[in-house]
C-alpha cells in the first residue's frame, strides 16, 4: 500500500498533466464545431481500421471451414457431372445400337455394348480394357468386334470391367477364311504394323486375289462365321515354302477404338457340352 501511495506521489505531475490534457481536449472538441468534426472523422477511421483488422483475423481462422465447404460443393458438382456423363453414355449406346444393326448372319447372337477405357497398339502383346464386366454378362472367351470388324477376345473378367486380348497380340490366333474360296487359315499379328496381320497356313493349291475379303470361319463359339476381318494385300514372300502366308489389311482401326460389341453366343454352353461328350466318347473308343 505504501508503494502504491509512493508511486502516485512520485507520478503526480504526469497524472495531473494527463487529466488536464483530457479535460482540455474534451472542452476543445465539444466547444468548437470544426475540431469536433475532425475528432469524429479520426475516431471513425481508427475504429474502421480496428474492425478491419479484427475481421481479417476472424476470416483467417475461418478459412478451414470455408475450404471444407468449397470441397463439399465441388464434390457434389463432380458427382452430378459423372451422372450426366453416364446418362450420355447410355444415350450413346442406344443410338449406337439403332445405327449399327446386327448382320443377318449373326441373328442367333446377342451383343453387349461397352466403351474402351484403355488400349495399346505398339506392344508385342496388346490388350484392351472395357468398362463392363461379369455383372453385365461378360465372360471369358467371348468374341469382341466393332462396327468395322474383329477386335479380339475377352481374356480376364472382373465385376465391373474386363480385359480383352487384342487381335494385335501374337498370342491370339483366329480361324479365318478367304471369302471367295472358303479357304481356311490362321490369322495372327506379327508385331509389326498395327494395320496389317498375317493369314497363315493357306494351302499351296488355294486360289486368292489381292483385295479378296477375309472373314471369320465360324470354327469357334467366340466368333460366328462371316464377320469381316480385312482384305488381302498380297503374299508374304519367303515366310513358309509349304503354305501361303497372306498379308491382310485389317478393317478395324485399333488406334481409334471407342465402342465395341461383345458377342454373346446363346448356344455356347450347349455346344461345349456336346463337344465334350463327343471327345469323351472318342477317348473311350481309343481305350
Amino acid at each position: 500500500m505504501n508503494n502504491l501511495l509512493y508511486f502516485f506521489i512520485k507520478a503526480r505531475p504526469w497524472i495531473l498533466f494527463t487529466v488536464y490534457a483530457v479535460i482540455g481536449c474534451i472542452l476543445l472538441f465539444n466547444s468548437n464545431p470544426y475540431q469536433h468534426s475532425v475528432y469524429l472523422t479520426s475516431a471513425n477511421s481508427i475504429s474502421t481500421g480496428v474492425y478491419n483488422a479484427a475481421t481479417g483475423v476472424t476470416s483467417y481462422f475461418n478459412l478451414r471451414n470455408i475450404n471444407e465447404d468449397l470441397q463439399r460443393r465441388n464434390s457434389d458438382l463432380e458427382l452430378e457431372l459423372l451422372a450426366l456423363k453416364q446418362q450420355m453414355l447410355q444415350f450413346h449406346d442406344m443410338e449406337y445400337a439403332q445405327t449399327h444393326p446386327v448382320d443377318s448372319a449373326l441373328q442367333r447372337y446377342n451383343f453387349i455394348l461397352a466403351h474402351v477405357i484403355n488400349n495399346s497398339v505398339h506392344r508385342p502383346h496388346n490388350y484392351i480394357t472395357i468398362q463392363k464386366g461379369a455383372l453385365d454378362g461378360i465372360k471369358p472367351d467371348m468374341g469382341v468386334v466393332d462396327q468395322n470388324g474383329v477386335v479380339g477376345k475377352v481374356n480376364v473378367v472382373g465385376p465391373h470391367s474386363a480385359r480383352i486380348i487384342s487381335l494385335l497380340n501374337n498370342n491370339l490366333r483366329l480361324s479365318c477364311k478367304v471369302k471367295s474360296s472358303n479357304t481356311v487359315g490362321s490369322l495372327v499379328w506379327d508385331g509389326d504394323d498395327y494395320r496389317v496381320a498375317l493369314l497363315e497356313e493357306i494351302p499351296r493349291h488355294a486360289t486368292f486375289n489381292k483385295g479378296d475379303t477375309i472373314i471369320t470361319s465360324g470354327y469357334s463359339t467366340s466368333f460366328p462365321e462371316g464377320i469381316p476381318v480385312g482384305v488381302i494385300l498380297g503374299e508374304k514372300k519367303g515366310h513358309d515354302d509349304n503354305f501361303h502366308t497372306l498379308m491382310v489389311k485389317l478393317f478395324t482401326d485399333f488406334s481409334k477404338l471407342s465402342t465395341v460389341r461383345i458377342i454373346v453366343d446363346n448356344m455356347a454352353e450347349e455346344l461345349k457340352v456336346i463337344e465334350a461328350a463327343t471327345e469323351q466318347q472318342m477317348n473311350e473308343k481309343e481305350e
